[in-house]
Formats: C-alpha cells, sequence, structure tokens
C-alpha cells in the first residue's frame, strides 16, 4: 500500500476513533495490516512532517554551576533541582556567606561548608543552594501528585531515607527523614502510580520493592521481589560486587501493572500484591542495567477518545557485555580493559499475547551511560554517555559526543538521526532534562571519586543547553503559540479540555498535543518518563479539544508539560495538572 495513502487512511481512522464510531479491537486489526503486526497507532498527521536540514546547536547555559548533577529533576515552578553525593569531600561551590555549616554524619560530623544540591532556575540561569542530609549517593525519586519532590534512598546516613522539596515555596529547602524507608535504597528505581503513591524498587542487595506514599508520615508497605536476585550477577568475592540489574528500567503499563527491566529479564507485576502476572522472553546480547548502563524508553501513548491506548511499546538500547565491569572496575583488575559498548535496540509491546522481543535498526554508534529522553514533538533525543567501558569511576572512556534523534516509527534504516555534536565529554553521573521551552538542559559528568579538574574528563559543572532540529528558526513561522490564559490548567481524567493557539491557523489533521511528565534521571534512566498524545476531537477558531487521559493507570496524577506540535514542530510547552 503506498505510503500517502496508508498515512491518510490512519488519519481517517484517528477520526473515526475521536467518534466512537468502531469499537477499539476492529481498530487495532485495521492498524496492524501491511504493518507486519505492529499496532503502533499509525502516523500522527494526515500529511508529511515539516522537514529541516537544521542539525540542533549547543550553548553554555553556565559556565559553572558548582554541584555535579548526579540525579536531576526538573519541578513544575521551573527550577531544575540536581544533587550529589555528601560524603565524598568538597564540591565545586561553597555555601553563601551566612548560611550555617551544618554537620555532616558521613563525614564523622564535622561541618561540612560546600553545596552539594542546587535548585537552578533554566529561565534565568541563576540557583540557588539547597542543604543536603543524609547522603543521596545514588539515590531515585519522583514527583508527588502536588508537584513537590521526593527523593528516596542513597548510602551511609541516607540509605533509608526520604527527602521532600516542596514545589510551591520559592525559598523551600528538603525536609528530610532519616531511616523511614522499609529497606535500603541504593541504586533503586521509582515509579509513580496511579494514586499518585511511589514504587521504589530494587537497589544495591535489596530484593523487594516497596510503595511510598505522597507524604511525610506512613507506614511500611514491603514486598519481597525474589526476580531482583535471580537476575544479580554474582560478586566475585568480597566486596566486588558485579549485579548488572541495578537501576532497573521501571514502567506503569495502561493495565495498572508494572514492567520490570533487571538485567537481561523482564517481568511484570501487581505493584498492590507483587504477584508476578507475566515473564518475557530473556533479552539476549548483552547486560543492560548498571554497571553496563543501557537506556530505555516508553513510547509515547497514543490514546483514542474512549481512552483505549494505541500502543504501548518499550525500547532498550545498548548496554555492555556482562564481563563488562568485572575487567575495567579497580575493585576487580589493575589493568582496566574497556569493552566496547553495545550497538543494538530491541523493542517489545509487553501487553500482547505473544510480547517478545523485536530486533530495532542499530544505533549509528556504541553507547553506554546515555540518556533517553521524550521531546515535545513525540520523537525521543538520545545524548550523552561513552562508546567503551561502563559506569564506575573511571570506567569508561570515549565520550560520545552525538546525539541522536529517534523516530521509532519511521521506515527501518530511517530511524535514527545523528545531530550537531558537543564538545563536552558527558559520561557517569551526568544528566538530562527537556525544558518547557522545548530545549534540553545537560549537566553533570563525573568520572571520578572526589571533584577532579585535571587529567583525563575532569569534573564537569558547566551546563549546557541543545536545540533539537525542531528549533530551527525557519520554522518558527510554522510553530504554533499557546494561549495560557485560554488554556485549561486543570485536566479532569477522561473530560474534554480546551487549549488555545495564536498562530499558526490549525487544521485538524496537522494538529499533536503532547502530555510530558518530567522525569527523575539519574545514571542513564529517567525514572516515571511519561508523554501521552490525547485524542483530539475538534478544532474550532484555533481552540483545540481534546481529551484528557481516562485514569491514573494511563496518566498519574501530577503535573504535566503541555505542548501543541503542527507537522512536527511543536509549541512552548504550559504546565497542567491532571486529576
Amino acid at each position: 500500500m503506498p505510503l500517502v495513502i496508508q498515512t491518510y487512511l490512519i488519519f481517517l481512522l484517528h477520526i473515526l476513533f475521536a467518534s466512537s464510531v468502531l469499537a477499539a479491537p476492529d481498530i487495532v486489526g485495521l492498524l496492524t495490516q501491511d504493518r507486519g503486526g505492529l499496532a503502533d497507532g499509525g502516523s500522527d498527521y494526515a500529511k508529511p512532517e515539516v522537514e529541516t536540514q537544521f542539525m540542533g546547536n549547543w550553548i553554555i547555559d553556565n559556565p559553572n554551576a558548582g554541584v555535579a548533577a548526579m540525579q536531576l529533576q526538573l519541578m513544575p515552578n521551573d527550577k531544575v533541582v540536581w544533587f550529589d553525593t555528601t560524603s565524598l569531600g568538597p564540591s565545586g561551590l561553597k555555601l553563601p556567606e551566612g548560611v550555617p555549616c551544618p554537620e555532616n554524619p558521613d563525614a564523622k560530623n564535622q561541618p561540612d561548608c560546600y553545596a552539594h544540591a542546587i535548585a537552578y532556575d533554566w529561565k534565568t540561569t541563576k540557583y540557588r543552594t539547597l542543604t543536603l542530609k543524609g547522603d543521596a549517593w545514588c539515590s531515585s525519586g519522583n514527583l508527588w501528585p502536588n508537584g513537590n519532590l521526593m527523593a528516596t534512598g542513597g548510602t551511609f546516613s541516607g540509605d533509608r531515607a526520604i527527602r521532600v522539596l516542596a514545589n510551591d515555596d520559592p525559598n523551600a529547602d528538603f525536609d528530610t527523614r532519616i531511616g523511614v524507608l522499609a529497606a535500603v535504597r541504593w541504586y533503586s528505581s521509582n515509579q509513580v502510580l496511579p494514586d499518585g503513591s511511589a514504587a521504589v524498587v530494587g537497589g544495591r542487595d535489596s530484593y523487594s520493592y516497596e510503595i511510598v506514599p505522597p507524604q511525610m508520615e506512613f507506614k511500611h508497605r514491603k514486598f519481597d521481589l525474589p526476580f531482583l536476585q535471580q537476575t544479580t550477577t554474582p560478586p566475585l568475592g568480597p566486596g566486588r560486587p558485579v549485579e548488572n540489574n541495578l537501576y532497573p528500567f521501571l514502567y506503569l503499563l495502561p493495565d495498572g501493572n508494572l514492567f520490570l527491566f533487571a538485567n537481561n529479564r523482564a517481568i511484570s507485576f501487581t505493584p498492590q500484591t507483587g504477584q508476578v502476572v507475566r515473564e518475557y522472553p530473556e533479552l539476549k546480547g548483552g547486560s543492560r542495567n548498571y554497571p553496563p548502563s543501557g537506556m530505555s524508553a516508553l513510547f509515547p501513548l497514543k490514546l483514542t477518545a474512549d481512552q483505549q491506548p494505541l500502543n504501548t511499546e518499550i525500547v532498550i538500547c545498548g548496554g555492555n557485555d556482562p564481563k563488562a565491569y568485572e575487567v575495567v572496575d579497580a575493585r576487580h583488575v589493575h589493568d582496566k580493559q574497556f569493552m566496547i559498548a553495545l550497538q543494538d535496540c530491541h523493542r517489545i509491546q509487553p501487553l500482547n499475547k505473544d510480547a517478545t522481543w523485536v530486533e530495532e535498526q542499530k544505533m549509528p554508534s556504541p553507547r553506554t551511560m546515555g540518556d533517553l529522553i521524550h521531546l515535545a514533538n513525540g520523537d525521543l533525543l538520545m545524548l550523552n554517555g561513552a562508546k567503551g567501558g561502563t559506569s564506575g569511576w573511571e570506567d569508561a572512556k570515549d565520550p560520545n559526543f552525538v546525539p541522536l534523534l529517534y523516530t521509532p516509527y519511521k521506515p527501518m534504516g530511517k530511524r535514527f538521526k545523528e545531530l550537531a555534536p558537543s564538545t563536552i565529554a558527558r559520561m557517569y553521573h551526568s544528566c538530562s532534562a527537556l525544558l518547557p521551552d522545548t530545549r534540553v538542559l545537560v549537566a553533570g559528568s563525573n568520572m571520578h571519586q572526589f571533584y577532579t579538574y585535571t587529567g583525563d574528563y575532569p569534573t564537569e559543572l558547566r551546563v549546557e543547553r541543545f536545540a533539537p532540529p525542531y528549533c530551527d528558526p525557519a520554522l518558527d513561522c510554522a510553530r504554533p503559540a499557546i494561549c495560557p490564559k485560554a488554556t485549561d490548567k486543570v485536566l479532569k481524567y477522561g473530560k474534554p479540555f480546551k487549549v488555545t493557539t495564536i498562530r499558526p491557523q490549525l487544521v485538524l489533521g496537522e494538529i499533536k498535543v503532547t502530555l510530558l511528565y518530567p522525569p527523575f534521571t539519574t545514571h542513564g534512566f529517567s525514572q516515571s518518563q511519561r508523554m501521552l498524545i490525547p485524542a483530539i476531537t475538534n478544532i474550532e477558531n484555533n481552540v483545540i479539544t481534546a481529551v484528557a487521559p481516562g485514569s491514573g493507570m494511563l496518566a498519574p496524577p501530577g503535573y504535566y508539560i503541555l505542548f501543541v506540535s503542527r507537522l512536527g514542530v511543536p509549541s512552548s510547552g504550559v504546565w497542567v495538572h491532571i486529576e
């Protein structure tokens, strides 16, 4: 079937969806015809997307932010919060004059006059220091429904801590509770659940998960998860871990279950009980989680007007050989061998009856420790990382400077596009985040135990901002502009909502709305990252009417960034709340 005709027919099917003319199972059957069995929801538009030769560009957003970004979270108050460890000496930023130096329990209770966390204003590039108590080294986190940031776990005095930063107070500092989690959570992953609670899964020697509600006081709800021990590569001796399954990839599926991938295997389980409901085939070829550290994302969920997701699909790329860490880390060897990272990608549709891993197009170059994040228009961006080695202090080399635009529904061979390279190495302990202005903030990279400013790959305190190809100034005439005052800011589950734009003239079939849940990013995995594409039912006088996601299983309650794209060119975003 010719591509133009197929695209037009799929657009007509979207209209039929919006009118609830056909039942969802019939549509899925139609969408898989002539598409190799792939129910991906079809094209987003009734005509080809706008093309550009612009390869993106990089700017220095701030020449020295003082604190390396080991963990990073964009908050609804437009502050990007990032933090580092407190147990490994000074950062590059002293506390402001007049601010007391707190005692550091992980440094023999000595006063610590250095900042280890900041709140960075992406609009002004200015920042203020935050106080971090209980070491948050290799911790996890998520947003509460009210926009507060909760950071969980870490090590030493912080291994069972929660730290909460209020969203509605411009001068807020972390409110910390030490020892309140049910288990040690070091290198764990979080996923926000349909009720706004978070599943905190795994961690070093923690073969369990727990559910933490969005409140400071709570009772323990801990569940054993033997799968985590089964997927752990055994240590080579005392103090010589290998693991290969830390920071597991974790996603909330539209049926309310959690998809969990660790090392080279995956299951789905019911978070309220811990019951494993499904085991998936092994993903062969290597180890994908920390320390080999591949990348993963849940594709944007395209919804019909009656809340049927047209696609639920996960991709995993990169990583390294299962033995890559034990031949490079100083705890195992004296002479480091930097094994070349993996170059492959695989996809799976976990809700399909016969779900299996499907080989995806290979990346143009090997990559470990990269980020894979959603862009405003529904494409994905891969950036940061290295071509050889693994996560760990001085365990990687050959930084991968080239970001990739990933468009997973293009024909095979055209899904990855190399973009303008950075000149700054971003490897171990680097992070990135999509901003409401549709650009990407990039920070961090510290390959060393301590802040180190000489030799190979010095500790990186510069902050960059990357403009993807859709930021081409030549496309500004096609770029929608949202009118915030005439746009609904509170979206009720399953109810229509309106978005008003002031330019250009909008036509049904040329417009897409996207809703991004801002993730907590660390060690190459964006926890709770989620994008939804709601059904558009009408456009009149540049007012879009769309239908909000139907439940917390599709969109957990909380703040999202709403974008409007015209043929692939996105507007700046506005914050909305889904409830």
